[in-house]
C-alpha cells in the first residue's frame, strides 16, 4: 500500500485542491491520501471562513481518505513551524511514503537546494540577516537580500531563479516542508507539483477554463466537478463570499465553477447559518485582552516581542475594526500576517513557553482524526501497528492516551474550537456540537 501525505487548509476547498489530490495520486501511484489540515484557525493569522468539520467533509468527498487536525499552535505558526508541526504528524504515522505539495516553481531539486542551504547557511549569512532585520526589513525581504552574496552555493542555478523561488508563498512553504523532513531525518520523499492557473494572492475569481490540461480533463470526466473546470485562488473565493449581497446569490454563482459541486451546495445551503466567520467576529475579545493585559503579560504569547507588546499598549484609540487595529500596530519590518498571528495567539492563549516545550518534545504530540472514509478504516489499523504517536478518535478518551504536555496541546485545540463555535452561535444562532459530542466525520 502506498500512501501520500498532503498538508492543507482547504479554506475553503476548491478545484485547485481537487487537482492537487488527483495529481498527487497520479504522480506517486498512491492508494490512499492522508491530509493534515488546519482546524478553525489558519496560518495567515485569521479564523477559517468555514468550520473544520465542514471542510473535512469537503475533503473526504473529493478524494482524501483520512483527515487529521494540525494542532492550532502550528496551524497559526510561521511557515517554519507550520511545516514542522504538519510534517512531524505525517512522519510519526509510520505509513506515509511521499509528501506532495504545490509550488510556483514545480522544481523539487531547486527547493531541496534552497532548503539545504538554509539549514547549513554560513555564519556570514546569519550575520547579514540580523543586520538587515535591524535596518527595518521584513523577514522575507531580509532573507532574500542576505542570500545574494551566497548565490554561488546553488550550483547550476542562477541568482534570479533563487530570488524568485524565495519570493513566492508556496515555494517558501515547500522549502520549509523539505527542511522539516531533513530535520526529522524522515524517510518520506518530497514531491512538488506546479501550481496552475491562479496565483496564491489573486483576489479575483478566474474566468479561464483549464480543460486543455490533460490531467484536468480526466478529472472532468469523473463527473464530480463542474464543467468547465476553473481554478481560482482561495483568496478570491473568500472575497466573493464576503462581498456577496445578502439578498442575491450572484457572487456565489460567480464562484460556482471554481469549486466542486458538493462544496457549492454547501455554500448555498449554509450561507449565514454557519459561515462566513471572519476576524471581526473575535474583535471584542481581542481588544479586551489588549486593554486588560500589561506588556509583561502580552509578551508571554507566541510572536509578541517586547517591542510589539509596547506598540500594542500604546495604541491611542481602540475604537477601530480589528483590521484597522492590525494596520496601526504594523511596522515596516513586521508583515501584516505576523501581526495577525500575534493577535490570534493572544486570543487563543498560545504562550511562548508552552510552544517551545512542544518543539523540543517532537512538535505535534498526537494525530487527531477529524474524518475518514469508511473504506479507508484500515489506515487506522496500519497506523496503530507502525506509528509512533497517539491516534485520537474520541476526545473523551484522550486523557488516557496523552502525557501532561500532550494534554496541554490538546486543550489549546479544544479551546480554539469552542471559541470558534461560540462565534458561530453569536453571529447566526446556530449551535455546533462541542468537541466532546461532535465525533469524527465518516463517509
Amino acid at each position: 500500500m502506498k500512501v501520500v501525505g498532503l498538508i492543507t487548509e482547504y479554506n475553503p476547498f476548491h478545484n485547485g485542491h481537487k487537482y492537487h489530490i488527483e495529481e498527487a495520486k497520479r504522480i506517486t501511484g498512491a492508494d490512499c491520501v492522508i491530509a493534515v489540515m488546519s482546524g478553525n484557525f489558519v496560518q495567515r493569522g485569521t479564523p477559517a471562513i468555514i468550520d473544520k468539520y465542514s471542510r473535512t467533509e469537503m475533503a473526504l468527498h473529493n478524494g482524501v481518505d483520512l483527515v487529521l487536525e494540525l494542532p492550532v499552535c502550528y496551524a497559526t505558526g510561521s511557515a517554519e513551524y507550520f511545516a514542522h508541526g504538519a510534517v512531524s504528524i505525517l512522519d510519526k504515522l509510520g505509513i506515509v511514503d511521499t509528501l506532495c505539495f504545490g509550488s510556483e516553481c514545480g522544481d523539487i531539486i531547486l527547493l531541496q537546494k534552497a532548503a539545504k542551504f538554509l539549514l547549513d547557511a554560513p555564519a556570514s549569512y546569519h550575520d547579514r540577516l540580523q543586520s538587515l532585520l535591524k535596518e527595518g526589513l521584513t523577514y522575507p525581504a531580509a532573507r532574500l537580500k542576505a542570500l545574494e552574496p551566497s548565490m554561488d552555493a546553488f550550483e547550476g542555478v542562477d541568482g534570479p531563479a533563487i530570488s524568485k523561488v524565495l519570493m513566492e508563498p508556496n515555494n517558501i512553504l515547500g522549502i520549509e516542508y523539505v527542511k522539516a523532513l531533513y530535520n526529522l531525518s524522515s524517510n518520506i520523499v518530497p514531491i512538488t507539483i506546479q501550481r496552475i492557473s491562479s496565483h496564491y494572492h489573486d483576489k479575483h475569481l478566474s474566468d479561464k477554463s483549464t480543460t486543455s490540461n490533460p490531467t484536468i480533463t480526466s478529472i472532468l470526466e469523473d463527473g464530480e466537478t463542474p464543467n468547465p473546470l476553473v481554478i481560482s485562488s482561495a483568496t478570491a473565493i473568500r472575497n466573493s463570499i464576503h462581498k456577496r449581497n445578502i439578498n442575491s446569490f450572484l457572487d456565489l454563482e460567480a464562484a460556482k465553477n471554481s469549486v466542486p459541486n458538493d462544496v457549492y451546495q454547501f455554500l448555498i445551503e449554509n450561507y449565514n447559518k454557519t459561515y462566513p466567520i471572519t476576524e471581526a467576529d473575535f474583535s471584542q475579545v481581542i481588544k479586551y485582552k489588549l486593554l486588560e493585559q500589561d506588556n509583561r503579560l502580552l509578551n508571554q504569547y507566541v510572536d509578541i516581542s517586547n517591542d510589539l507588546a509596547e506598540r500594542m499598549k500604546n495604541i491611542p484609540d481602540f475604537n477601530l475594526s480589528i483590521e484597522e487595529l492590525a494596520q496601526m500596530i504594523k511596522t515596516k519590518n513586521m508583515t501584516l500576517t505576523r501581526i495577525n498571528r500575534a493577535l490570534i495567539h493572544l486570543l487563543l492563549n498560545i504562550r511562548s513557553e508552552d510552544f517551545a516545550e512542544y518543539n523540543q518534545s517532537g512538535y505535534a504530540l498526537y494525530a487527531r482524526v477529524l474524518g475518514i472514509r469508511k473504506e479507508a478504516s484500515h489506515l487506522l489499523r496500519e497506523i496503530e501497528k507502525s506509528g509512533k504517536t497517539p491516534i485520537i478518535t474520541k476526545v473523551s478518551k484522550a486523557g488516557s492516551q496523552l502525557d501532561v504536555l500532550g494534554k496541554r496541546m490538546l486543550s489549546e485545540d479544544l479551546f480554539a474550537t469552542h471559541i470558534y463555535n461560540q462565534a458561530i452561535y453569536e453571529k447566526y444562532k446556530t449551535i455546533i456540537a462541542n468537541e466532546y459530542k461532535h465525533g469524527i466525520i465518516l463517509l
